[in-house]
């Protein structure tokens, strides 16, 4: 098969690239960065201010794209803008591209997040539930409804909403073992909001599942079956560390760190893989504890 991936570079990206290769699909990446080497091609091409070339999207059978400005980083009014930029405006633009071809793929894999359900307490949510009021879940609305446009070019379109990933050397797990290992992790707050955590590899594979299966069609939440609260996660890394975590933070400090964002680390959303499951996907890693101990083995 002959694929088109944006955010190549990025956590995901990069295993997804890795495994397309692996099972011998012809890959054209769409990259704000020039990648070393001409194996898959590379098109420069930053689709927050620029429409990418056809001939990226050219014979493509589908079209995974995964780009995105990261979300976690302390927001002033110009990170969010570019957050909104890269992923309603860069989706917008990758459409109108699509919409130019003369053979159009079959299918467009567009990325969302399960940021569009916004802080939820403790109620269960899956791809039916409605979207939150939030700037993320507001984002993420507008960044599906981009992608749906490519339906009027007859392409089938699947927003996988990706939870908090969890993997070796990067995403969220990077940015929280520096404290746990030196035996200074602990709660974020109260502990009590609700994590949907997913295992690299079931990641990986639910976004190339939704280019393969005909039946995935519209969201598809990519979140392990077992979300956990932020106080058993804590005590789940510390125990896959051997380490203690009893120094939790408190949400004052996250304020004065993080600003807005902070209310993305305290607050959380319940979410379950419904139509992954209905789909008859069986998750490698279903429960955190084993997930957490394949990641950090040696």
């Amino acid at each position: 098969m002959r694929i088109t991936l944006t955010g190549a570079t990025g956590f995901i990206g990069q295993r997804v690239v890795q495994r397309l290769l692996l099972e011998g699909h012809a890959l054209t990446l769409l990259s704000r960065r020039a990648r070393p080497g001409e194996n898959p091609r590379c098109f420069v091409c930053d689709l927050a201010v620029a429409e990418p070339p056809l001939e990226a999207l050219e014979g493509a059978n589908a079209v995974i794209h995964l780009a995105g400005e990261p979300v976690a980083q302390r927001w002033s009014e110009d990170v969010k803008r570019r957050i909104r930029a890269s992923r309603v405006d860069g989706t917008r633009r990758l459409v109108s591209a699509i919409g130019r071809l003369e053979r159009k793929p079959a299918v467009l894999i567009s990325a969302s997040a399960i940021g569009i359900y916004g802080d939820r307490g403790d109620e269960i949510l899956t791809e039916s539930s409605p979207p939150g009021r939030d700037f993320l879940a507001a984002v993420a609305l507008d960044w599906e409804r981009e992608a749906q446009r490519a339906r009027r070019y007859g392409l089938r379109v699947v927003n996988p909403r990706i939870g908090i990933v969890l993997g070796k050397g990067g995403g969220a797990l990077a940015k929280m073992l520096p404290a746990f290992r030196a035996g200074a992790g602990g709660r974020l707050g109260s502990g009590r909001q609700w994590m949907s955590w997913i295992h690299i590899e079931d990641a990986v594979s639910l976004i190339l599942l939704a280019v393969s299966r005909q039946s995935l069609d519209g969201p598809v939440n990519v979140t392990a079956p077992h979300p956990v609260t932020n106080a058993a996660f804590t005590r789940a890394l510390a125990q896959a560390l051997g380490r203690p975590a009893v120094i939790p933070v408190p949400s004052l400090a996250l304020r004065v760190l993080f600003g807005e964002m902070a209310g993305v680390l305290l607050g959380g959303a319940r979410v379950l893989p419904q139509v992954a499951l209905q789909a008859g996907y069986a998750f490698r890693f279903p429960e955190l504890q084993p997930a957490l101990e394949d990641i950090l083995s040696p």
